[in-house]
């Protein structure tokens, strides 16, 4: 089983890694998890005026290998095969066009547990890639 574990470094989002390290680790030597942490570089266009494209991939390059950390650290201490992917753009787009791609079994997610009101109002990563995956979808609190 392919699994893709969005991972933003957040507490919910690393236990979103540990279950689906549980999951993978239960099922069969076969299975692999990939960690993908996506930043929105939108609203950062208008600083590449004045440090360049390649001064904003930079830094969202570092802020995705420093949320991705945690997780790496706790997937590198099992024998769960793993890898991470690295992307910028629409968030939920992003990461159920990758899921499609890398032709993955299952999506893995943390809730932020944010209020019924405020989702109803803005949406979420995870209500936006529960209703366009062709996936599971598998959302851990």
């Amino acid at each position: 089983m392919k699994i893709l574990v969005a991972t933003d470094g957040s507490d919910n989002a690393l236990n979103a890694v540990k279950y689906a390290t549980k999951l993978a680790a239960g099922l069969s030597s076969n299975d692999t998890i990939t960690l993908i942490n996506v930043h929105d570089d939108t609203a950062l266009r208008h600083a590449s005026q004045y440090v360049g494209k390649s001064g904003v991939d930079d830094y969202l390059r570092d802020l995705s290998r420093e949320e991705l950390a945690p997780a790496k650290r706790l997937l590198e201490a099992t024998s769960v095969k793993h890898d991470e992917a690295i992307l910028t753009g629409h968030i939920s787009e992003s990461i159920v066009k990758y899921a499609d791609s890398g032709q993955y079994d299952m999506i893995v997610l943390g809730s932020k547990g944010r209020s019924g009101i405020t989702d109803l109002l803005v949406g979420s990563v995870a209500q936006r890639v529960l209703a366009t995956a062709k996936q599971p979808v598998l959302l851990v609190k």
